[in-house]
């Protein structure tokens, strides 16, 4: 199954990735797929960030097997 964007709001975004991906993978299909505009571009959000409220970094996806979800912040 090919990686798909599950979530957009206005400065972040939540992907659904394959678990092998790397960051750079993660962070290049986000800006494939919502060109970020800042000079950072997309930021994945990172364990121990209050946004994330206590999930992990990457959280598995219930519905996809070998899939990730993984949030980004512009």
């Amino acid at each position: 199954m090919p990686a798909e964007v599950t979530q957009r709001v206005a400065l972040s975004m939540q992907v659904c990735v394959p678990l092998e991906w790397s960051d750079d993978q993660v962070k290049g299909f986000a800006d494939h797929e919502n060109v970020c505009g800042t000079t950072l571009g997309w930021c994945i959000r990172r364990a121990g960030d209050p946004a994330l409220q206590g999930s992990p970094e990457r959280n598995p996806c219930a519905q996809r097997d070998g899939h990730m979800h993984i949030m980004l912040d512009a």
